[in-house]
């Protein structure tokens, strides 16, 4: 039943809605299914197609409350469905992807907050329960609970649309898709605060939301950039953290520790996204990723190649973040002082003010040039900046050192 839920609920949701045109009642219905199978596939086994099953079972469930409430569903706002897009008659997932893609573009709307569209992808893509979106978000569930029910009756009071935009719009509507994702994934890989250094729950929810785009989007390079990206980066999870949970930065890592299945399967799909020209954000972040997760050490990574493709990525995408991800790879690729130098030019960035990676990556710098109190006082900057647990240890073990 978990494999069920994890893998077959954003489709028999997206199914359900075709029918309901409502998503809470939606959600209802396919709560109403799965805890049916519960009943049923332990007395008759797991169907061969359980999504098939769950869904004829939701949207069996969902024409019958819809017979009884016709005249109060009336009423109620509903999603909008394109007149000449009948529903499909086969609940065969592999027959209706489309359903799943209307469901992303529905919860990743632009005129959503940004906060909305990762709550309600959760929610609605994930099956997670509000209880654990809120802990997602560590805030109160009342507060999620709120927030998801105002992203609901917005997408249905403001007539947004339940469906696939057209082709005009699709790019810069899938950006907007990423970018949830993508955000969903980096929160789960350094949390923002907390004891852990990662959420892996969020972690892994990307990566389901990532293989799902992939098979959707198979021909979208951005897409296929951002699975690379996700894979790549997360090969790494065993070898980030001691067994006491303490930081291993890169250089120290024991790189056997390493997923290299993941690495493969990432570098393969690196090598599918740079086909188009010219490369996107995604494949060309991910291309940084494995230019890292190829290296037998850190002497042997070639940090030449990285400050390339972050010249590259900062005329794609260009971000603060990114330029500083650049200032440390010139350091390391021409020594801490031309490192400095780099971090120099961003000191009066302000979407940098706050970010305590910057006063972490002089404070190394100045260690290794040897300056101790300058070193020591860019440290003190970046521990009052950093809110995780297991960061805030790895500066104060820094500090202890000078």
């Amino acid at each position: 039943m978990a494999d069920a839920h994890r893998h077959e609920w954003a489709f028999v949701l997206a199914a359900t809605v075709r029918v309901t045109r409502d998503l809470d009642l939606a959600e209802e219905c396919v709560q109403d299914a799965y805890a049916k199978a519960l009943v049923k596939w332990r007395e008759d086994g797991v169907p061969r197609s359980p999504g098939a099953w769950l869904t004829t079972v939701a949207r069996n469930r969902a024409t019958d409350v819809l017979r009884r409430e016709s005249s109060l569903r009336r009423t109620l706002p509903l999603l909008l469905l394109d007149e000449s897009d009948e529903p499909p008659e086969s609940a065969d997932g592999d027959h209706i992807p489309d359903d799943r893609l209307r469901l992303i573009f529905t919860c990743c709307h632009p005129a959503l907050a940004v906060e909305a569209q990762v709550a309600l992808t959760l929610r609605l893509l994930c099956g997670l329960t509000t209880v654990e979106v809120a802990r997602a978000f560590l805030v109160a569930e009342t507060t999620m609970a709120a927030r998801i029910t105002r992203a609901k009756k917005k997408i249905a009071g403001a007539g947004i649309p339940y469906r696939v935009p057209p082709a005009a719009e699709l790019p810069t509507r899938i950006d907007a898709v990423l970018d949830v994702v993508h955000l969903l994934f980096t929160t789960g890989h350094t949390a923002p605060v907390g004891d852990t250094l990662m959420r892996t729950d969020l972690v892994t929810r990307a990566q389901d939301l990532a293989r799902m785009l992939r098979r959707l989007l198979p021909e979208n390079p951005e897409v296929a950039g951002l699975l690379a990206l996700i894979l790549l980066t997360d090969a790494r999870r065993a070898a980030r953290t001691d067994s006491a949970g303490r930081i291993v930065l890169l250089a120290d890592q024991d790189r056997t520790l390493w997923d290299h299945e993941a690495v493969k399967e990432g570098a393969s799909l690196v090598c599918l996204a740079l086909r188009t020209r010219p490369p996107g954000r995604y494949p060309l972040m991910a291309a940084i990723a494995a230019v890292h997760s190829e290296a037998a050490s850190e002497k042997e990574t070639d940090w030449g190649e990285l400050v390339a493709l972050y010249d590259l990525l900062m005329r794609t995408w260009p971000s603060p973040v990114v330029a500083l991800n650049r200032a440390v790879a010139v350091g390391l690729a021409d020594g801490p002082a031309a490192g400095l130098r780099a971090l120099d030019l961003l000191a009066t960035e302000p979407r940098l003010a706050s970010y305590g990676y910057l006063a972490a990556a002089r404070a190394d710098f100045l260690r290794r040039l040897g300056c101790r109190e300058r070193a020591r006082s860019a440290y003190e900057e970046a521990l009052h900046l950093t809110r995780n647990g297991a960061e805030r240890a790895f500066l104060m073990d820094r500090l202890k050192q000078l």
